[in-house]
């Protein structure tokens, strides 16, 4: 096996998740009679560039080319993209003279925001079903993967190359890592920006967050590991701060302008103590990951001998990872709830659970949910306060298990 990011040998294992079914590979019920396609679920860390990484690579065009997540059934994501975009658009006084360009830019959620205020926008969306209501709604979107060649048609194309390009949760799910931050590069003008935000593998070490690890997921970064990969290219780390967005991410702003904050420096400082350069520190997952399991499943076992009926909440990819690992399905569950109205009717891949609306809660009032999607469960839970006042508990699971 070979490093994504620097083409190093010698990885070390880090945990394995055995064999599961693609995340977000949701099922009809005719489907849930037939066998499963799984593949490795593995963990790896890089002594080379201090990346962290799956071993397998699923095919791009069997992972994304018809999608179930959209960005805009998420009311934390959606503000989340509209802050840095009201942001963005005042600090570097963005007109109609300007190019902003989203990589993964799902059904628009993002781009909306500048195009409100009259800015150019493109949008990259490798999903056509997608990109199709992205283009419906009158978002310029292509339904295309982002490559250094692509990005050299495009520049031909816009050859003022891009102000602003955003990349928010996609640089992990890249296959050719190297060619996707190459063709940033590429169409990043002289004195533009890219802003990617990506989940942070120091708090996915730190907070148990394995059900992050996903085939989608090909990579989990550091700032330590960033700054090796985007220097490869030409650019700089110019500044990165730490969001809370999806149980902890870095917003990095990279740039060919060789400027670096000092909240850069501090983060690689701060991730040289916690012990980024060896592999030790990450080694420690597997043991955390199986005391999870442990307490979890008990847990469970313990509120249905007790008669108690339990639901989940969100069909999430994460939620894939944890109930397959910890083999979760119809013995302690009975069903699982997301406010996707496009998973609505499918069943869980590997659990076979059924997915219905979220006020099936109200209606059915289990005892409890098991909160797949944890990490907006804030935004959930307000959602969700009426089941709570007729007696329902949320099971949040990670980082520690609580029950509200």
């Amino acid at each position: 096996m070979k490093c994504r990011s620097c083409g190093e040998t010698g990885l070390t294992q880090i945990l394995d998740l055995g064999k599961t079914p693609l995340a977000n590979a949701l099922l009809t019920k005719e489907q849930t009679q037939q066998p499963e396609e799984v593949f490795p679920l593995d963990l790896y860390f890089c002594p080379h560039c201090k990346l962290l990484q799956i071993s397998e690579t699923v095919s791009p065009e069997k992972l994304f080319r018809d999608y179930f997540y959209f960005s805009s059934f998420s009311t934390t994501a959606i503000e989340n993209a509209r802050s840095i975009a009201f942001r963005l658009v005042k600090e570097r006084k963005l007109d109609k003279h300007n190019l902003v360009v989203e990589l993964a830019s799902n059904d628009g959620y993002l781009l909306k925001h500048y195009q409100e205020k009259g800015i150019p926008v493109l949008g990259i969306e490798p999903a056509e079903n997608i990109a199709k209501v992205a283009n419906e709604q009158g978002i310029p979107t292509i339904p295309e993967f982002f490559t250094s060649d692509f990005a050299t048609t495009l520049r031909q194309k816009y050859p003022n190359g891009a102000d602003v390009m955003h990349a928010n949760n996609v640089l992990a799910h890249v296959a050719d890592l190297n060619g996707f931050v190459e063709g940033i590069a590429k169409m990043l003008n002289a004195t533009g920006v890219a802003v990617i935000e990506c989940p942070y593998g120091k708090i996915l070490v730190d907070n148990v967050e394995f059900d992050t690890i996903y085939h989608e997921h090909l990579c989990y970064y550091t700032v330590t590991a960033l700054q090796k990969l985007f220097i490869r290219h030409g650019l700089t780390l110019q500044d990165v701060e730490l969001l809370p967005i999806h149980g902890g991410s870095l917003r990095l702003f990279v740039g060919h302008e060789p400027k670096i904050s000092e909240a850069v420096r501090h983060f690689l400082a701060e991730e040289e103590k916690w012990g980024v350069n060896t592999a030790d520190v990450y080694l420690t997952l597997a043991k955390k990951v199986e005391t999870l399991k442990e307490d979890l499943t008990s847990l469970l076992k313990d509120l249905k001998s007790q008669g108690k009926r339990i639901a989940a909440y969100g069909a999430s990819a994460k939620g894939a990872t944890l109930l397959n690992y910890f083999q979760i399905n119809s013995n302690y569950l009975d069903y699982v709830v997301d406010r996707s109205t496009v998973k609505q009717g499918y069943y869980t891949p590997g659990s076979h659970l059924e997915i219905l609306a979220p006020e099936k809660l109200l209606e059915d009032k289990p005892d409890y949910a098991l909160l797949l999607t944890w990490n907006f469960w804030e935004e959930i839970v307000t959602q969700q306060d009426a089941y709570r006042k007729a007696g329902g508990k949320f099971i949040i699971p990670i980082p520690d298990i609580r029950i509200i």
